[in-house]
């Protein structure tokens, strides 16, 4: 996906974010993210664009994680996640993605956070829906891209450790368009390859769904499982610590 593309997601999911929170209410629990509310979720999401938007205005090229105080009257909440949202894609238009910022992974370009945080706030507008009781869904070639992310940044990369394992292997197959990945879970770390291969799950659906479920947002119901389903659900548990 393009920056642009990436960019035009956070508008669209910050608004419909806003709009389940509403529905839901400040005190309603969130289901996928066990302990927090509706509030504490909306806190969470102020909290990483404005920092996000503060680093990119200022091209940090260091790691800085001081995040600004949420406020603690819910009233004013969504008044502040919405000002929030708006100066994030303010300094995000105004961004060359190319210009070389600090990144999660060391010195890279821009587009690393038009896309973090295109799939940072789908997933917690998701959040949100399933705190207000409505099915989710995210776009496909969104969600695509979202399992592309995940699997590089998280799984494969950053928190490869935490996702040892034994030789496991889980087969992620897209059902509604291209996207195939395996993910093998060896003892110094896991792997992410893109190929058609036999693992000890296999899991197929639709590139939403495969997001959902790997981001242990829905369960592995609305997947077709093939192979040893236990496999499966330690990933989702262990890569979601």
């Amino acid at each position: 996906m393009e920056p642009s593309q990436h960019l035009a997601a956070v508008r669209s999911d910050g608004a419909r974010l806003l709009d389940a929170a509403r529905a839901a209410g400040w005190s309603a629990p969130v289901p996928s993210c066990p302990g927090w509310t509706v509030a504490d979720l909306l806190g969470h999401v102020g909290q990483v664009q404005r920092w996000q938007a503060d680093l990119i205005a200022r091209r940090v090229q260091a790691p800085e994680f001081a995040v600004p105080e949420a406020p603690t009257d819910p009233a004013v909440l969504v008044d502040w996640v919405a000002e929030a949202t708006a100066d994030l894609l303010a300094v995000l238009d105004a961004t060359d993605p190319d210009v070389t910022l600090w990144t999660f992974t060391g010195p890279g370009p821009a587009a690393f956070w038009f896309r973090r945080q295109a799939h940072e706030t789908a997933l917690h507008r998701v959040d949100a829906e399933l705190a207000a009781g409505i099915a989710p869904e995210v776009d496909a070639e969104l969600a695509r891209d979202g399992i592309d992310e995940f699997l590089d940044l998280v799984v494969g990369g950053l928190q490869r450790d935490r996702v040892a394992g034994a030789g496991e292997t889980i087969h992620l197959h897209r059902t509604d368009g291209a996207g195939e990945w395996l993910v093998r879970r060896d003892p110094d770390g896991a792997r992410v390859t893109r190929e058609h291969a036999k693992g000890d799950v296999a899991a197929r659906g639709s590139a939403s769904d495969l997001l959902l479920a790997v981001r242990g947002r829905i369960g592995p119901d609305r997947l077709e499982v093939f192979g040893d389903a236990a496999v499966l659900e330690r990933f989702v548990a262990d890569a979601a610590r």
